[in-house]
C-alpha cells in the first residue's frame, strides 16, 4: 500500500516567497559584508532608525517588508561605503576608523622630532659649560687685587705691583758713582741699572720734587711752603686702585703742614717740608684720611703700599752731611725693603738725587740706580733721563694716564727685563 506521505504532491513555491527567500539571501550576503567590517559599520544608518542591538540586519525588520526594503537597503549600503557622506557620519565609528590616515597620529607623531625634547634634552650635554662657569666663578682670585699685590703686568712692562723712590739731596753724579765715600751706592750701582745720563729738572730742590710727582714744578721756583692745587701721583695711584704712604724722617705728625720739624720717633734728626712733595696738594693736606699715609720713619712698613715715597733727613740725605754718612745711612736701611715679602714679589726700588751742582738738564746731572728682580743685572744706560721720566715710568707701569710734561718723556724700560 501506497504510503500517504509519498502520495503527497509536492506543492509548487509561489513566486512571493521566492522573491522573499532571494532577497533574504541577498540581505544575507549583504550582513555578511558588514559583519566582517566589524559593528563600527551598522546596517541602519537612517538618521531616524535606531541601532540594531543585536548586531542581525534583520531582527528590526517583519519578515514580510524585506523585499519592499530592498532598494532603500542599497542606498543604505552605498552610504555606509562612503562614510564621509553620511548625515550620520559624526556620531558614526565609521568614519572615525576611516579617517585614520587623516587622523592617523602618525605625522604628528612623526612630529616628534621636532616636539621631541631630544635637541632641548640634548641641550643637557650643554649644561655642563653652565656648570664649567665655575671657572668664570672662580674670580675669586681677582678678589686679591684688593691687597696690595701687583694686579698683573701692563702690555710691554714686567708685573711690578710695588715700587719705593728713596730721594737723596744735593749730589752731581760725579759725586757718587766711583766714589769711595759711596761703597754701598756703587756696589748697587754695579750690580743693577744706573742711569749715567740723568738730570734734575730745576734748582733749588723743591721744584725738583714736585716735578716728579705733578709733570711740572706748577710754577715753584724756590723752597718756601706751597699750597698746591694740581693732579698729581698720589691721585692717579688712587684711581688705579693702589695705595701709596709717604715716609719723611722726623716728620711732624697729625698732618703737620710746618716748614721744619726735629726729633720725633726717628731721633735726631731735621725734616724739611720742601722735600717733602705730597703735603704741599691742598687735596691731601685738607683730607685728613690722606694725609694720615704721610708719616715719619718709624712707622715705615714696605708691605704697606704699593707706591712708597721715602725722604731721609736732612743729613741722611747727605743735603747737610758727607756723602759716606748717607751711604751708611742706606746701608742700614735699604735690606728692610729688600728682604720684604712685596720687593721680592713683585718690588722695583729708584735711587735718585733731587739735583746736582751742575746746570746739565735744568737741575744738574744726577746718579740715579734701579733695582728690581724684573731688571737688568749689571746694565747701564746713557740714555738722557731725568725726573719726568721717572715719573712716567710709573704712570706706564701701572696703565695710568701721564702728567703734563712726563707725557713728552720716554719711561725707563730699558732696566727692566
Amino acid at each position: 500500500m501506497p504510503s500517504r506521505l509519498s502520495a503527497r504532491p509536492s506543492r509548487p513555491t509561489p513566486p512571493g516567497q521566492r522573491r522573499a527567500s532571494i532577497a533574504l539571501a541577498a540581505w544575507l550576503l549583504v550582513a555578511a559584508g558588514l559583519s566582517a567590517l566589524g559593528p563600527a559599520h551598522p546596517v541602519n544608518a537612517d538618521a531616524g532608525r535606531p541601532a540594531n542591538p543585536s548586531g542581525s540586519p534583520l531582527a528590526s525588520l517583519p519578515l514580510g517588508a524585506v523585499a519592499a526594503h530592498e532598494d532603500e537597503d542599497s542606498d543604505d549600503q552605498d552610504d555606509s561605503e562612503e562614510p564621509g557622506d553620511s548625515e550620520d557620519s559624526d556620531a558614526s565609528p565609521a568614519p572615525s576608523a576611516s579617517a585614520a590616515p587623516t587622523e592617523s597620529a602618525a605625522p604628528t607623531e612623526s612630529a616628534a622630532p621636532t616636539e621631541s625634547p631630544s635637541p632641548t634634552d640634548s641641550a643637557a650635554p650643554s649644561a655642563p659649560p653652565t656648570e664649567s662657569a665655575a671657572p668664570t666663578a672662580s674670580a675669586t682670585p681677582s678678589a686679591s687685587p684688593t691687597a696690595t699685590a701687583s694686579t698683573g703686568p701692563i702690555a710691554g712692562w714686567p708685573g711690578i705691583g710695588h715700587a719705593y723712590v728713596i730721594v737723596f739731596e744735593n749730589k752731581e753724579a760725579t759725586s757718587i758713582l766711583g766714589s769711595s765715600s759711596a761703597p754701598y751706592l756703587n756696589s748697587l750701582a754695579k750690580a743693577h741699572g744706573v742711569a749715567t745720563n740723568y738730570t734734575g729738572i730745576a734748582h733749588p730742590s723743591q721744584p725738583n720734587y714736585i716735578g716728579m710727582v705733578a709733570g711740572s714744578a706748577l710754577g715753584v721756583g724756590d723752597n718756601r711752603n706751597h699750597d698746591l692745587d694740581a693732579p698729581n701721583l698720589f691721585d692717579q695711584i688712587e684711581k688705579a686702585g693702589k695705595t701709596w704712604r709717604v715716609a719723611a724722617e722726623n716728620a711732624p705728625p697729625n698732618c703737620g703742614t710746618q716748614a721744619r720739624s726735629s726729633g720725633g720717633p726717628d731721633g735726631s734728626g731735621e725734616y724739611a717740608r720742601k722735600h717733602e712733595p705730597a703735603i704741599s696738594f691742598t687735596s691731601i693736606s685738607t683730607n685728613p684720611q690722606r694725609c694720615a699715609n704721610i708719616t715719619d720713619l718709624s712707622h715705615f712698613d714696605p708691605n704697606a703700599a704699593n707706591f712708597s715715597f721715602i725722604v731721609p733727613n736732612m743729613c741722611n740725605s747727605m743735603h747737610d752731611c758727607s756723602v759716606k754718612t748717607g751711604d751708611d745711612w742706606l746701608k742700614g736701611f735699604l735690606p728692610k725693603v729688600l728682604d720684604s715679602a712685596a720687593f721680592k714679589q713683585d718690588g722695583v726700588i729708584f735711587l735718585t738725587f733731587d739735583e746736582g751742582d751742575s746746570g746739565a738738564g735744568g737741575g744738574g746731572k744726577v746718579a740715579t740706580i734701579v733695582i728690581s728682580h724684573a731688571g737688568k743685572p749689571a746694565f747701564s744706560s746713557a740714555t738722557a733721563y731725568n725726573h719726568y721720566s721717572l715719573l712716567r715710568t710709573i704712570e706706564d707701569m701701572w696703565g695710568m694716564p701721564c702728567l703734563q710734561k712726563a707725557c713728552s718723556e720716554k719711561p725707563l724700560r730699558e732696566f727692566f727685563q
